[in-house]
């Protein structure tokens, strides 16, 4: 009976864990959904974080579980997963985060915690207990979303600039600060779809692992997918004001139909990703969308420089947060066995 408890409590604190990485996943990404939207002075910064956390939390009415369903199943072999996995995999993720939010730097919360997974299961079994299709998908869109989101951001500022063309300036930005309140609500959706999902998926990992719910079942409990879309949206309402300057100004400056194109291109390549069940990156995703916009009016309107130094942030994510996780799962087999 002590045992049964002991195990019960142990799934309880790894799932406020997950929550805890969820909503810091809200508020590290909040600035990649209101960045736009607040550097334009379309909404107020207070403003801006409660309408993206509203849409944040009903992407659950619209979205399949389909990213879930990767980091959940397809990303580690069945059997392979334990507490221990699990628990460092969050503390790699976790880690990071703090990391990057404390320094401003606009790093991608998905890959933190796919790095973390990574680096948790290899301190285990090594990387022959990896799926190496979920991995290889997770990998290629870290390259394909920023230019996914590059192209389609840059041929909506080539569309709207061709249609707008005889307007009067006035004219097209009093139009764009309202319809950039459609756009900054669709990359919010596309953010709460695809960003809470990756923490149904590592909940569901574990309750598989811990015989709380079967490998067989369509979808984890209901609760799951509820308390996961409340705690991203509660994390976006904190917001991530250290990277709202960086997303916004730094790498290029933004006026009303700039901010559109940018979110419109972005919530458009989140969409994709989430139906196909890749859990992409946002950061990824609005960094191209934002890059693709500026280089339109032309390239020094872009800070290379800026763009640069969050690419090899990228490019250290998985790394370094798999890195921590395996530590994290050491410590946790030394303290817990």
């Amino acid at each position: 009976m002590e045992t049964v408890q002991a195990a019960l409590w142990v799934v309880i604190v790894l799932v406020a864990l997950a929550l805890l990485f969820d909503f810091m996943n809200g508020f590290h990404d909040a600035a990649n959904s209101i960045a736009t939207v607040v550097s334009t002075g379309v909404l107020k910064p207070t403003q801006a974080v409660v309408f993206a956390a509203f849409f944040n939390f009903i992407a659950i009415f619209i979205f399949h579980l389909s990213v879930a369903a990767t980091v959940g199943k397809g990303i580690v072999q069945p059997g392979i997963v334990d507490t221990h996995v699990v628990f460092g995999a969050l503390v790699g993720a976790i880690t990071w985060n703090v990391i990057t939010w404390y320094y401003g730097i606009p790093s991608s919360s998905s890959h933190a915690l796919i790095g973390g997974i990574v680096g948790s299961v290899i301190a285990k079994s090594g990387a022959g207990a990896l799926v190496a299709g979920g991995i290889l998908k997770t990998v290629a869109f870290i390259f394909i979303s920023p230019l996914l989101g590059f192209l389609l951001g840059s041929i909506m500022m080539v569309i709207v600039a061709w249609a707008f063309r005889r307007s009067r300036p006035s004219k097209v930005d009093k139009w764009f600060r309202r319809l950039q309140l459609v756009s900054a609500g669709a990359y919010s959706l596309g953010h709460g779809g695809n960003d809470a999902q990756k923490t149904i998926g590592i909940i569901w990992m574990m309750l598989i692992a811990t015989g709380y719910t079967s490998a067989g079942d369509a979808s984890p409990p209901l609760w799951t997918i509820i308390s996961c879309y409340m705690a991203i949206g509660m994390g976006t309402m904190f917001g991530g004001w250290r990277i709202v300057k960086t997303m916004g100004q730094k790498i290029t400056k933004l006026k009303p139909v700039g901010g559109f194109c940018a979110e419109t291109g972005g919530a458009l390549t989140l969409f994709i990703a989430t139906a196909m069940g890749v859990p992409v990156s946002t950061t990824h995703t609005i960094t191209g969308a934002i890059v693709g916009v500026g280089s339109t009016q032309r390239a020094s309107a872009v800070r290379w420089g800026v763009a640069g130094n969050i690419v090899w942030a990228w490019i250290l994510t998985i790394p370094a947060s798999a890195f921590v996780a395996a530590i994290a799962y050491w410590i946790s087999l030394q303290l817990f066995v």
